[in-house]
């Protein structure tokens, strides 16, 4: 059953930033109790995981890491979750295992196969869009998502060339399916990325996020751009918030962030709004480069 409207109250602002210096063991009890101080309750619920799954490359920084994901999925399972399925409609590629397979993901998590839904293939539902940014009335969302009662994205930290930073919201591109919306997704690119980000937001179910930003991607992300190492994984019930604070991260504005700007009135991104569990953001912080295109996003010093 697909939950209903996000509730509000100041518990959903809340975002947590742990230090996580690799890709090790260590990550499934760090994970696990993310999600214990962050209140997550996923007992009984059937749970999406949304990885971003962009580009065959096993080398570079570009696609979620699979132990993160597993990571996540165990913690899922141990909280009580009625069911759990990893779901990605990637924009570039069409096949979709292959880019699974290269990313390492066969590898990492067992009978992956079998926990895996191509988002590209899976039956539609035609969702309106009650009070649209973008220019269209109406969003094609697969079954898995319409369907479940939490989604939890899973983005890399990255840059972006087009939108600028691509976290929890910019996942959301991969929910719908490049048959409908074309390779990449161009039909999405033509409302107005921004605006589509916006809006998938508004129909989809209950969310979750959790960021990997234990290596991440800077200057011409999401494909083309340079490791960076970050050590950090951030979470919370909000994305809007999430997304905030891991630009905050990057050193950059999200006020400047159009996306995020749309939002704002749904969310929180006013820094002074955002409760900080586990350690401070700014004890964690590293400056992201940036293509020269997107230098005013680039947090102003105070003073």
């Amino acid at each position: 059953t697909q939950c209903g409207p996000r509730g509000g109250g100041h518990a959903e602002s809340s975002v947590m930033c742990v230090a996580a210096p690799e890709y090790g063991e260590h990550l499934f009890a760090t994970v696990r109790r993310m999600l214990q101080e962050t209140r997550l309750d996923v007992h009984g619920l059937h749970v999406v995981l949304k990885p971003n799954l962009v580009e065959f490359s096993p080398n570079a920084p570009i696609n979620t890491h699979p132990k993160v994901v597993h990571a996540v999925l165990e913690a899922v399972r141990a909280g009580g979750a009625a069911s759990v399925r990893i779901a990605e409609g990637p924009g570039h590629r069409r096949g979709t295992l292959d880019l699974a397979e290269a990313a390492g993901y066969f590898d990492e998590i067992p009978r992956f196969e079998e926990l895996f839904t191509d988002l590209n293939l899976d039956e539609v539902v035609e969702t309106s869009i009650r009070s649209p940014r973008s220019k269209l009335d109406s969003l094609y969302l697969p079954k898995t998502v319409r369907q479940c009662d939490l989604l939890i994205s899973l983005p890399k930290l990255k840059t972006h060339h087009w939108a600028g930073a691509t976290l929890s919201l910019k996942n959301l591109f991969g929910l719908v399916p490049g048959g409908v919306y074309g390779w990449p997704k161009n039909i999405l690119h033509w409302a107005g990325i921004h605006e589509c980000i916006a809006d998938l937001y508004t129909v989809v179910p209950r969310g979750f996020a959790i960021v990997d930003g234990i290596v991440g991607m800077e200057g011409n992300g999401p494909i083309q751009g340079t490791p960076k190492q970050a050590g950090v994984l951030v979470a919370g019930s909000d994305m809007i918030a999430v997304d905030a604070t891991c630009c905050r991260l990057m050193d950059l504005d999200p006020e400047q962030i159009s996306y995020l700007r749309f939002l704002g009135n749904q969310g929180w991104v006013s820094e002074d709004k955002i409760r900080q569990i586990g350690e401070p953001w700014t004890r964690l912080a590293t400056s992201f480069a940036v293509l020269p295109a997107f230098q005013p996003l680039k947090r102003k010093r105070k003073g």
